[in-house]
């Protein structure tokens, strides 16, 4: 009985099979290095970093108790981050809002569920634009501190104080 015939490759098949293999295991060697680099120079899936800073919250004008909280919201990371909510033990509730204008000059607010903090970027709140609308709970007076919790997508919460100043004072 014979024994059957064992296939073996030639050495021009192995060449081709080498050279074919080259191409993809070049590109891989190729990308993990420029990979390796952006990741040493820290720009790779470096998180959102969030300061906030500069709170204040404007006195309610009279025996009212609605007002509005402003911030600055600093990202010094990599990554955007997005403010969701605030919240206070010093209100009954809040809304992140929008102020803007109409074309005949007439402003109105609109809700916003949440708001973009750029990655290297400010976000800063205004009258005139996005800011905190609040229901104050007690009585406040110019001056005082309320200690305010802003809630982050990535970054989670985030405690801070807001100082109470006169609308039109700072």
């Amino acid at each position: 009985m014979t024994e059957p015939a064992v296939w073996r490759p030639s050495r021009r098949r192995l060449a081709e099979a080498f050279v074919a293999a080259l191409a993809p295991v070049a590109a891989c060697v190729v990308a993990l290095g420029g990979l390796a680099v952006w990741t040493a120079s820290g720009a790779a899936g470096s998180p959102a970093h969030i300061e906030v800073t500069s709170g204040r919250v404007f006195l309610p004008y009279g025996d009212g108790k609605e007002s509005a909280a402003f911030f600055r919201i600093s990202n010094s990371g990599g990554s955007e981050d997005e403010l969701t909510g605030v919240t206070s033990a010093a209100i009954d509730s809040a809304m992140l809002g929008r102020n803007t204008r109409t074309s005949g000059n007439a402003g109105y607010m609109r809700p916003v569920g949440s708001a973009t903090v750029p990655a290297g970027g400010t976000l800063m709140m205004s009258p005139q634009g996005l800011d905190v609308m609040v229901t104050v709970r007690g009585t406040w007076r110019a001056g005082d501190l309320v200690p305010f919790e802003l809630h982050f997508r990535h970054s989670g919460p985030i405690k801070t104080l807001a100082l109470v100043v006169r609308p039109g004072t700072g």
